[in-house]
């Protein structure tokens, strides 16, 4: 596995479209690689720049990528599996994560379920905690919360007319692994929905005692 940076010049049109409207990145991802490989990907905000961080399976040329969206045209690569073996039962994490928080109910007109966003901190962090108990970590009350929330409203492509409503919600904090092979399947391969459109993505460094 391979983490990726790129830092986003805000000052481009292109870059605040895809801020806008995150099928656009997407795109761009996807494009940067000739296979259907899985990737996770999510925007962040460090020492007040924009970050597009890239989880992939296999080390891909970004740069097309980053031409189109950052300063220079430049990206960083680091191998992510060092991470992953270090991953032990017991050891506490910081971590970040940007998701899709929802809930399915039955439409009794429609038939079939009906997927509704959690609007409140409230809910989006009992919704973490579910997600926490499928995923192999437990999370301690006071030592995470809610950051931020937003919604986004785009189009998936210029051919569909229907808009797509996506809420983003950010949690951050201290996690403790309970499930070592399940974490990792949680780092790997994303928690909740919207994955292709920067959801899901979770990121962690070692707690220092």
């Amino acid at each position: 596995m391979y983490l990726s940076r790129i830092k986003l010049d805000t000052s481009r049109t292109e870059t605040m479209r895809a801020l806008a409207s995150p099928s656009v990145f997407h795109g761009a991802i996807e494009s940067a690689d000739e296979e259907r490989t899985r990737k996770l990907w999510r925007l962040d905000t460090l020492y007040g720049d924009q970050i597009l961080l890239i989880l992939t399976e296999k080390q891909i040329d970004l740069s097309g990528v980053s031409e189109q969206f950052s300063y220079d045209g430049t990206f960083e690569t680091k191998v992510y599996d060092g991470l992953l073996d270090r991953i032990t039962n017991g050891s506490r994490w910081q971590f970040r994560l940007k998701a899709n928080p929802t809930i399915q109910k039955f439409d009794k007109k429609k038939g079939r379920g009906k997927v509704l966003a959690h609007i409140t901190t409230e809910y989006q962090g009992e919704w973490l905690k579910k997600q926490a108990e499928k995923n192999g970590f437990a999370l301690n009350d006071d030592e995470w919360l809610v950051t931020g929330s937003r919604w986004y409203i785009f189009k998936k492509n210029r051919h569909k007319k229907d808009n797509v409503r996506m809420l983003a919600a950010t949690y951050e904090g201290v996690l403790t692994v309970t499930d070592a092979e399940a974490f990792k399947n949680a780092l790997t391969k994303g928690i909740g929905r919207e994955k292709a459109f920067g959801m899901g993505l979770l990121t962690v460094t070692r707690v220092m005692r």
